[in-house]
């Protein structure tokens, strides 16, 4: 079993999570339904329900779960020792090269296959 226990999801946080989408799909269709409007009215009108359906979908457990990963990830992030810039240049040039390298036996190798096919048919034609 798992270590942490499963939250209950309350019956207020499932109506919250079924009337984002449902949001969404009606600033969608207010879009496309009000096309004699100006485009920029159109689309900070979109702008603006996806945002409160975003902010709606973060006040459920949910929600709340996705932004303290988000809070953790930064975290994390600013744990990272990132290369410098002559490693991150060295390992580049090093994958172009071995990627160069591949090709050109791959190159090679279908090469030899092709003159092997060639050879085989060519000598059950005569």
């Amino acid at each position: 079993m798992n270590a942490q226990a499963e939250q209950d999801t309350s019956v207020a946080d499932i109506i919250k999570l079924v009337f984002c989408p449902v949001l969404i799909l009606i600033g969608v269709v207010a879009f496309y339904h009000y096309s004699d409007l100006l485009l920029l009215y159109r689309v900070l009108g979109l702008v603006a329900v996806v945002s409160a359906a975003i902010g709606i979908c973060f006040t459920t457990a949910k929600g709340r779960s996705v932004w303290l990963f988000i809070g953790e990830s930064k975290q994390e992030m600013r744990r990272v020792v990132w290369p410098t810039r002559d490693e991150t240049v060295r390992t580049t040039l090093l994958v172009f090269v071995m990627v160069f390298i591949v090709g050109l036996i791959l190159w090679l190798l279908d090469m030899f296959l092709f003159w092997a096919i060639q050879l085989l048919m060519n000598q059950g034609m005569q």
